[in-house]
């Protein structure tokens, strides 16, 4: 069962956070993995045993790792039966299914074989197995507390589409922690900012992209392929950031700090910085466990040049099983290596034509990353830079109606995807202080957000997560 609402987290919340500040203290990681099991299995409670399979087998091999330290055999024996079996897990649910319909393609017998992916098997596969490889490395001591462990792997807020975070960033408070007002105040102007961010900004913007991208391509101008798509870039910005900050509020409220995962990637002006700024923990994800184990840039052209390749083809495919996700990661790749042999210095000196080419390559690439059917992909990219003809059904001022609807929005959206407001605040702070009229202003504006965004969830039937689809 997918989620489709966030009506559950509003009452699930209240009674869940009570409990947890009632438990006392050596019971609170107790008490938190019991809750994150309710939280997990409304969603998908046939796959609950997954997941317990995946803590149980990191434990294990973490404890195993621990007890046979000094035998570097067996050592690398319990990490690669928790690679093996994390990765084998994963394959099946994520990958088989994709891996057998090409099997058959070519002309080759395989079985059909299409299960629903588990909630958030990306995220927690990823988090377990890091898990491993540090206590293997020595970067982390294991955790001889399975609740600790078991809390760790599925703390509800960030469960289902992260954060991805590893276990040396809660190390020390899954041991010890503290929960002061301040923490909750700081953890719901979080959450609220996220909501709003996801359900006023994510939701509106999304449904012009989604009604554009079932038009005929023959009916969709030039201009409006282009606001679409500006408006599915915002989309997927608010919607994955907008819960990572719910995720991250959450975690302030039960005492744990966890990685930002945005910094206005849509400020970047380089490819390389846009990957500093966007989905952050994956990207450290990858680059600590992956890119710098085959060698990173320490080595041949020609090997970074395999490095980058496998880690972004490894990366489109971590979104899904689809070749579209795959072709949007070698997009990155083939943009980096440009970028890194060439255009680097260029972008430096050239700072304001860097943030002018940054948003259409970045526009461009998420109709790649949206669009799963390569003949439409290339038919709506056609539209994009005027070709594809224009036949008597094409309305040449269907933009105006778009922008007529969602003009607001997408400007909205844009000023929110940049610093501007941030900058305002804290401008407004270091002049009048952080006195009561500034407190004032934010506590009313924060209420206005919490209303709104809860009158709309209540109102609306269209609520899309992007991201737990991953």
């Amino acid at each position: 069962m997918v989620f489709s609402s966030l009506l559950f987290l509003f009452r699930f919340l209240p009674a869940a956070l009570l409990l947890y500040y009632l438990t006392p203290k050596r019971f609170k990681n107790f008490t938190l993995l019991i809750l994150s099991l309710i939280f997990y299995s409304w969603g998908e409670v046939r796959y609950l045993p997954i997941m317990i399979l995946s803590t149980v087998i990191d434990y294990s091999c973490g404890q195993g790792i621990r007890v046979f330290g000094k035998n570097r055999k067996l050592r690398r024996l319990f990490l690669l039966i928790s690679v093996t079996l994390n990765l084998g897990i994963l394959f099946t649910f994520k990958y088989a299914g994709f891996f057998f319909d090409n099997l058959r393609a070519i002309g080759i017998p395989a079985p059909y074989f299409d299960p629903v992916l588990p909630l958030g098997i990306s995220f927690y596969t990823f988090q377990t197995m890091s898990y491993t490889i540090d206590v293997y490395r020595g970067d982390v001591e294991p955790e001889k507390n399975f609740i600790a462990f078991g809390a760790y792997v599925v703390l509800f807020p960030q469960l289902i589409a992260g954060p991805i975070v590893r276990y040396s960033d809660v190390a020390k408070e899954l041991k010890s922690r503290t929960i002061t007002l301040k923490q909750i105040e700081t953890g719901c102007v979080y959450f609220i900012l996220g909501l709003g961010s996801k359900v006023l900004l994510a939701n509106n913007v999304g449904s012009l992209w989604d009604s554009t991208a079932q038009l005929p391509l023959s009916e969709i101008s030039t201009p409006l392929a282009w606001i679409a798509a500006v408006a599915y870039s915002l989309q997927i910005y608010f919607d994955f950031s907008g819960y990572s900050l719910m995720a991250i509020g959450l975690g302030h409220m039960l005492g744990f700090h966890f990685p930002q995962n945005f910094n206005y990637p849509y400020i970047a002006g380089s490819i390389t910085d846009f990957w500093r700024r966007w989905h952050m923990t994956l990207s450290s994800w990858f680059r600590e466990y992956v890119y710098f184990p085959l060698g990173g840039s320490r080595c041949s052209e020609l090997k970074r040049t395999r490095n980058l390749f496998i880690v972004w083809a490894l990366t489109g495919l971590w979104h899904g099983a689809i070749w579209n996700f795959v072709l949007w990661g070698l997009w990155f790749f083939v943009l980096l290596i440009i970028e890194k042999e060439w255009l680097l210095g260029w972008y430096q000196k050239h700072k304001v034509a860097s943030h002018i080419i940054m948003p259409v390559l970045l526009v461009i690439s998420w109709v790649i990353f949206a669009i799963s059917d390569f003949s439409r992909l290339g038919g709506y990219l056609g539209r994009m830079i005027g070709l594809g003809g224009v036949s008597s059904a094409t309305n040449p001022f269907d933009w105006v109606y778009a922008l007529h609807n969602y003009g607001i929005t997408i400007l909205l959206g844009c000023v929110l995807s940049v610093p501007v407001v941030q900058k305002l605040h804290d401008k407004a702070v270091a002049r009048f202080g952080y006195g009561t009229a500034v407190k004032t202003v934010e506590t009313v504006l924060l209420g206005c957000v919490l209303l709104l965004s809860v009158a709309y969830l209540v109102d609306s039937t269209y609520n899309p997560f992007i991201y737990w689809n991953f």
